[in-house]
């Protein structure tokens, strides 16, 4: 047990657990948990490096801006040392991006940009690029460009690197891996030709991304596809990208990805975030074909913590089209939040329109079924409320029986789907039951969610 002077100082040394509860083959295999670094990531070790080797060579010092564009990890990591050492920071992140690290980095002081998600390299809203525009408009400021910086693969070269090898006595067959920026797979593939020559890396990519194809058959592509994974696969090569030492590349799916990061949690008890189900994958892929006992590491990027809006939320998997739920060939198919498996966010008659408002915040629904025992009596929605407590907020403290619509329409579980677009024309919601049980309610939203699941699965 040591004491440290500074958060900056617990960044590096993580630890390394046996996986014992997956099939791994004829193989170990290792998991390399930098979610355990201070900001939760492995970018931690190249923010600190990065930072300390621009100080280095009088480029920054205390007081300045710093300017990066980041899919939110290496913000976290840069943050975290920033805040430490005095500097002023802005991130360009795409929006695709998990509200959990936007929160997080807006708690630690920096200043976030969100950009589009959805254009490449080379527009002007591409992180990136507008990153190097801000950098450029900003006086004074530095762009820490980790795309581009040597000392990115430096931090693994120095550090991640020789950790691995340590804690594993040397003895190492394979090392799995992601890649983002390149820093891990440049600083990876430079220790192991000098030091360790046989060992192995082994990529893992998102479907969509262009870098698995670029390894298994030498293409480099200049179209990508997208993917709701976090943190790695690229549509370009990174300046600093060194992948000579890298032997195969297996392509994963945002829904193996998301599962396996899931079976993780469930199985092993390693919090990790949506790359770590890509590596995790593509790692036990591996470790099942191989034709000898072999060590393999993993490394796990992130925490979980950052992602527990997507992929450890079962609802954002369903309405994604990632968990599997029962089919039953009628409305039922459509709701999201069934009330017979107590899923229904509900309100009772004599509750107060203030926790009408406060469960709509918390759980980001517009409308709610009033309910007196199993029976549902009423709705009551933003309009409801609103409309009550306008120039009178005291009316927070009404009940709300006095506020709802007691008038009600339902569907039957079996009627057609073409029955809900009237309902929806009239500002209402699709409330439905079988009998005379309520099964839930169908919003606009499920409705789209359910036509986007049908499109994905034709």
């Amino acid at each position: 047990m040591q004491v440290v002077n500074s958060v900056v100082d617990l960044i590096g040394r993580t630890p390394m657990v046996k996986v014992n509860h997956l099939d791994t083959g004829s193989c170990e295999l290792y998991l390399k948990l930098e979610n355990m670094n201070p900001g939760g990531s492995i970018k931690d070790r190249i923010g600190l490096t990065m930072i300390e080797e621009a100080e280095k060579a009088g480029k920054i010092k205390p007081g300045d801006t710093l300017v990066e564009g980041t899919a939110g990890n290496t913000g976290i990591g840069l943050a975290l040392v920033a805040a430490q050492k005095g500097y002023k920071l802005i991130l360009v992140i795409p929006d695709k991006m998990s509200k959990e690290k936007i929160f997080n980095l807006k708690a630690m002081g920096a200043k976030i940009v969100l950009t589009r998600s959805d254009v490449a390299k080379g527009h002007p809203q591409y992180y990136q690029d507008l990153a190097q525009t801000i950098a450029d408009e900003t006086p004074g400021a530095y762009f820490i460009n980790q795309f581009s910086n040597p000392d990115n693969p430096k931090a693994h070269y120095q550090t991640t690197a020789p950790e691995i090898f340590e804690q594993l006595d040397q003895q190492v067959d394979a090392i799995v891996f992601g890649v983002g920026s390149s820093g891990t797979v440049t600083g990876l593939s430079q220790y192991v030709h000098e030091h360790h020559p046989k060992t192995e890396l082994i990529l893992a990519d998102p479907v969509g991304s262009i870098l698995a194809e670029y390894i298994n058959e030498g293409t480099l592509s200049d179209k990508s596809g997208s993917w709701k994974v976090e943190g790695i696969g690229e549509d370009f090569l990174p300046s600093i990208s060194d992948f000579s030492h890298v032997t195969k590349a297996y392509a994963v799916s945002d829904k193996d990805s998301f599962h396996y990061g899931r079976e993780l949690l469930s199985k092993e008890g390693v919090l990790g975030g949506s790359s770590t189900g890509t590596i995790l994958k593509a790692a036990l892929e591996y470790c099942q074909s191989a034709t000898e006992p072999k060590k393999v590491v993993a490394i796990v990027c992130d925490t979980g913590n950052k992602y527990l809006s997507k992929m450890y939320n079962d609802y954002w998997m369903i309405d994604n089209g990632y968990m599997e739920t029962p089919v039953y060939g009628d409305l039922r198919d459509l709701i999201s939040r069934p009330y017979q498996n107590n899923d229904t966010i509900v309100m009772r008659p004599d509750e107060t329109l203030a926790d009408v408002y406060q469960r709509m915040k918390l759980y980001d629904v517009s409308q709610l079924p009033v309910m007196s025992d199993n029976e549902i009596v009423g709705i009551i929605d933003e309009s409801d409320v609103l409309l009550t407590v306008f120039n009178h907020p005291e009316a927070f403290k009404n009940t709300v029986s006095s506020a709802m619509t007691d008038q009600l329409e339902f569907l039957d579980a079996k009627s057609d789907i073409n029955e809900l677009l009237p309902v929806f024309e009239a500002g209402r919601v699709a409330i439905v039951k079988k009998g005379d049980a309520f099964l839930g309610l169908i919003t606009r939203i499920d409705l789209l969610n359910y036509l986007r699941r049908s499109d994905q699965n034709q």
